[in-house]
């Protein structure tokens, strides 16, 4: 249920952040939900900052690039294309991550699976998808699987949450300057403020809280084999809150790469290999 919960949040997030693209756009929103975001960790977390290699230093910066990268990309895609579509493709990510640690036949034959159902989406809509949208999603893919690695490296280097609040401030302060400059005034907005607290709430502060409740409890590998359902809720998501409904074929896509990314991860679990999915893992 903790993990449900913060999938649900998460989705919901993206949902209220395609809301408040209009306003401010998609640096704004990047922007905002960083920033509140990295303020709301530090204050909870209150990371020592001595003590710290330069190695540690570095990965803290690689992985706050990579938290930045994901947030604009996917947000960059959800302008252009259904919620559930965007995060469909983007956990092809994780997906190709688990596939390659399996180094197995059947593990190939996943990805074949989660292939077939990009492949569907490209062909599920009448107008067709966006291919700027498409490539948005791949890109965000890409962060999401260096956000996974860099996360194992940061777990074991930083106490606690102490990585990830920090990790987050460098994404933060990465984005500000693009915020500032492409959204300016529209950023001081009281409506556009309290949107972006929500959307920093539900999509980073409330997941990562619940995520690492659950992560004492659950297993790594069921951990991520119930993350496989959150294409499944952004196409949710997307229905309820934007209006968003997905053909039968589209659908039937989400169900195949819900299904390969399940199966991959139940493959390495099988083979006694190990998937971080989040940075919160070794810091409970």
């Amino acid at each position: 249920m903790l993990v449900l919960g913060g999938a649900v949040a998460v989705q919901s997030g993206a949902a209220v952040a395609a809301l408040l693209l209009p306003r401010a756009g998609v640096a704004g929103v990047v922007t905002l939900r960083l920033v509140i975001a990295a303020v709301a960790l530090i204050a909870v977390c209150r990371p020592r900052l001595r003590g710290y290699t330069r190695t540690d230093w570095l990965t803290i910066t690689a992985f706050g690039v990579a938290l930045a990268g994901m947030n604009a990309l996917i947000y960059q895609a959800i302008v252009r294309i259904p919620l559930g579509v965007a995060v469909t493709i983007e956990v092809l990510g994780p997906l190709v991550l688990s596939v390659i640690a399996g180094r197995r036949a059947s593990s190939w034959l996943w990805a074949a699976l989660a292939l077939g159902g990009v492949i569907l989406l490209g062909r599920g809509g009448v107008d067709g998808l966006d291919p700027v949208g498409i490539g948005y999603a791949l890109a965000a893919a890409v962060m999401w699987a260096a956000y996974i690695l860099l996360s194992a490296r940061t777990g074991s280097r930083f106490p606690k949450a102490d990585g990830l609040a920090l990790a987050m401030t460098v994404a933060a302060v990465l984005t500000l300057p693009w915020g500032t400059a492409a959204s300016g005034a529209a950023l001081l907005d009281p409506v556009t403020i309290g949107l972006g607290a929500a959307v920093a709430v539900l999509s980073s502060v409330l997941p990562y809280t619940l995520e690492l409740l659950a992560l004492r409890r659950l297993p790594t590998s069921t951990f991520a084999m119930l993350m496989s359902l959150g294409p499944a809720l952004a196409a949710l998501a997307g229905y309820v809150v934007l209006g968003q409904a997905l053909t039968p074929l589209q659908l039937l896509a989400v169900g195949l790469v819900i299904t390969a990314s399940a199966g991959a991860v139940h493959t390495s679990k099988n083979h006694g290999l190990r998937l971080n999915p989040t940075p919160l893992e070794d810091r409970g």
